[in-house]
């Protein structure tokens, strides 16, 4: 049984550049009958444009997993750290996608 759970393990490797991370403060999400689509995007205050900075395509199944894989780590967040508050009454606007790059 030791031999087969070695052989199922991934080795998941992480290269420096990665590991900086992208910041992003909006997702915009889009599906097709066979994948969604997850742009992550920074908006900066009094900028009228802004660059997708990174695209992620996934399966809907896996769309799914990562649905409860959130959900899963924001309960534990919450449970160590309060209430997330997310301000529904914001006058935030989402930006219109497309146009000029």
């Amino acid at each position: 049984m030791e031999k087969q759970e070695q052989q199922n393990q991934i080795q998941i490797e992480l290269n420096d550049e990665i590991a900086q991370g992208t910041y992003s403060n909006l997702a915009i999400i889009a599906h097709s009958s066979s994948e969604f689509i997850i742009d992550f995007v920074r908006v900066m205050p009094g900028v009228p444009k802004a660059k997708v900075k990174s695209r992620i395509i996934l399966t809907p199944e896996h769309a799914k997993r990562l649905l409860f894989a959130l959900n899963d780590n924001i309960v534990k967040y919450e449970n160590q750290n309060g209430t997330i508050k997310v301000d529904n009454g914001s006058s935030f606007t989402p930006p219109v996608v497309g146009g000029q790059a």
